[in-house]
């Protein structure tokens, strides 16, 4: 009973957050951003305490219950290893030693990075943000591939339901990224389970340790085992020892293959309370020589808490200069260097962006922003009225914004390059990036006989990008807009305009 209200819970969760990267007709509820938001990562870098409690309460009383139900990542992986016992029915597995030195390794690496701004590689292992590249990269060209599919079906019938949308790549590094998470993760899912979660993801790490010391545990009955091992070998995260009748909490993900399958009913999901009294010595035992280990991840989660409360991160070293001197953030980022602390590379920005300009960076923002979102405007520009982007990020590395304050928001500056204007070396008429302005950054001036030239004012410009993507100029476009380190008000530009009208006019 237990084992299938898991599988159900998780199917529906599963699909939902799928959907959700994959729904660019926005046919679901926005309400479905909660979804990322219980995610335990996302939850931790955007300090939201209510979840973050609520997970760890939920492991101590239940124990990883998240990693088998909530975490897209394993969810996956628990879909994979049903599509191998399909092919390979007589598929078992086998009970193996905690690989802790790997696991704590790994943990401690990603801390250290995140500490000195290197998110890329907290990006990289975070169980959510790696689903996420694999939902954007992955699954959603696939999808479109099918809406478009359907769009030539249902046309001939003269039924416009669906419309036709572009499939384009949004970076080669990402897809390649994403590619190799789902090949890689599949498998190891396929031969041996849930072998990512206990080895090198460090939430289920953390989660693990916590889990020790959970109220509900899977526990057996000795008298009426008979060590046939039938619960080891079902066991995907390979942490029964059915000869010695012990269960590795740290890495029991509560699937409750075993206590499904165990034809005696010698395995149980019950609290530890109700334990023979010679088990509750071994867990005494357990729990006392863990105490050194509990202080000291203690300590280190206070150090990690400080460290978000503080904000701080050391500058990167390594830049490489493109065609922009300085990356655009998408609105609501404020400046790099929060961007850096907080973002996960999940890509539902990405996804979700309904101009298509939000695309993962590669070097643009030094090694450290590896994969982070950035602005580019070669299929589009920046909506002005659109605040997709922060509305649906999960860790708050992109802060939501009103229209309003949205339309005050500067992401960046254009500027002219006047050589490349068509206006300038062929002298024909043109003025589309005036046209495409909505703050009027842009504006045609008298330039020869009949002809106007663009005229910038960057103090009001808000970087969308439309005067970029609508410039004719090929194959360099004339004008551009250059990002900005830090984001800026542009409503201050604006009263020291009006102040110097006043002082102009003496009016």
């Amino acid at each position: 009973m237990l084992r299938k209200l898991r599988i159900s819970v998780s199917i529906i969760l599963f699909s939902l957050i799928t959907l959700y990267f994959l729904d660019f007709r926005e046919l679901l509820p926005q309400k479905l951003d909660l979804l990322a938001e219980i995610q335990f990562i996302p939850a931790l870098l955007s300090l939201n305490i209510i979840v973050l409690v609520s997970l760890v309460l939920l492991t101590l009383v239940f124990g990883r219950i998240y990693c088998s139900t909530v975490c897209p990542m394993g969810i996956y992986q628990d879909i994979v290893s049903w599509l191998s016992k399909r092919v390979k029915r007589k598929k078992r597995y086998t009970y193996s030693p905690a690989k802790n030195i790997l696991r704590w390794t790994t943990l401690l690496l990603v801390f250290i990075a995140f500490i000195f701004g290197f998110t890329f590689l907290v990006g990289l292992l975070d169980p959510y943000g790696a689903y996420g590249r694999i939902a954007t990269h992955m699954f959603r060209p696939a999808y479109l591939v099918g809406n478009n599919l359907l769009v030539t079906i249902f046309t001939r019938f003269n039924n416009y339901t669906f419309f036709r949308v572009s499939i384009y790549s949004l970076s080669i590094f990402s897809t390649l990224v994403a590619l190799f998470t789902l090949v890689g993760v599949g498998l190891l899912a396929w031969r041996n389970g849930r072998t990512l979660c206990n080895t090198l993801c460090p939430v289920g790490t953390v989660l693990g340790f916590i889990s020790r010391f959970s109220l509900f545990k899977v526990q057996f009955d000795s008298d009426k085992c008979n060590s046939c091992g039938l619960c080891s070998m079902k066991c995907k995260a390979s942490c029964i020892n059915s000869k010695k009748l012990t269960v590795d909490y740290s890495r029991c993900i509560n699937c409750f293959n075993c206590v499904d399958a165990c034809k005696r009913d010698a395995m149980h999901y019950k609290p530890i309370w109700s334990k023979t009294s010679e088990t509750k010595e071994a867990i005494d035992v357990e729990v006392n020589q863990s105490k050194r280990r509990f202080l000291s991840a203690t300590f280190t989660t206070g150090m990690a808490a400080t460290s978000l409360l503080a904000q701080t991160t050391t500058e990167l070293l390594f830049k490489r200069e493109l065609k922009r001197q300085q990356p655009i953030a998408p609105p609501g980022v404020q400046n790099i260097d929060r961007l850096l602390q907080k973002c996960i590379s999940c890509h539902l920005c990405v996804t979700k962006c309904p101009s298509h300009v939000i695309k993962p960076a590669l070097f643009e923002y030094g090694l450290g922003g590896i994969m982070q979102p950035k602005l580019y405007f070669d299929h589009g520009f920046c909506s002005y009225d659109c605040t997709v982007c922060g509305d649906v990020c999960p860790t708050g590395a992109i802060l939501p914004l009103t229209k309003e304050e949205k339309h005050h928001t500067q992401m960046g500056q254009v500027n002219f390059i006047i050589e490349n204007c068509i206006v300038y070396y062929d002298e024909t008429s043109c003025g589309a990036c005036s046209e495409h302005c909505p703050t009027q950054a842009v504006s045609m001036i008298p330039y020869k006989g009949s002809l106007t030239i663009p005229h910038i004012e960057p103090s009001i410009c808000v970087g969308c990008g439309g005067c970029e993507y609508v410039c004719p100029a090929i194959p360099f476009k004339a004008i551009y807009v250059e990002g900005l380190k830090e984001q800026q008000t542009i409503e201050l530009v604006h009263e020291e305009k009006k102040e110097h009208v006043i002082d102009d006019f003496g009016f």
